[in-house]
């Protein structure tokens, strides 16, 4: 039997769904370049993927093997921390790390933004 709620969360999956699709579609330069190095196990033969939904959350990038959520936060995050701080508990509980990089310091830092995230993929300490 089908209740109102499964008919509702199908509805909820589909949408999120249909919006990680969008999202990818319209990434921004911090993300294209980013998803240009590390996608196919092209980044320590470690597989990411992109706009990925976790619960009622769409991440930027996430590496399953390594339960590792990379957010690339852009100038709007300022204004959204609280909503982030959620999101981010409710990922940390959902046995996720989130690692936060801001899209100018991708941009401007690649190489060592991908150090620290290959150090975060590896299980290490991030470095200052």
């Amino acid at each position: 039997m089908v209740t109102q709620r499964k008919v509702k969360e199908r509805a909820s999956r589909v949408l999120q769904r249909g919006n990680a699709r969008r999202l990818r579609s319209e990434q921004t330069n911090a993300e294209r370049k980013f998803w240009w190095r590390v996608r196919g196990r092209g980044f320590a033969g470690y597989k990411f993927r992109r706009q990925y939904p976790i619960g009622p959350y769409i991440a930027d990038f996430v590496c399953l093997e390594a339960m590792l959520v990379v957010e690339l936060d852009g100038s709007q995050h300022a204004e959204q921390q609280e909503y982030d701080v959620v999101r981010d508990a409710f990922l940390k509980r959902e046995g996720f790390r989130v690692m936060r990089i801001r899209n100018s310091d991708l941009l401007r830092y690649t190489e060592g933004v991908l150090g620290s995230v290959g150090r975060a993929l590896r299980g290490e300490a991030p470095s200052p």
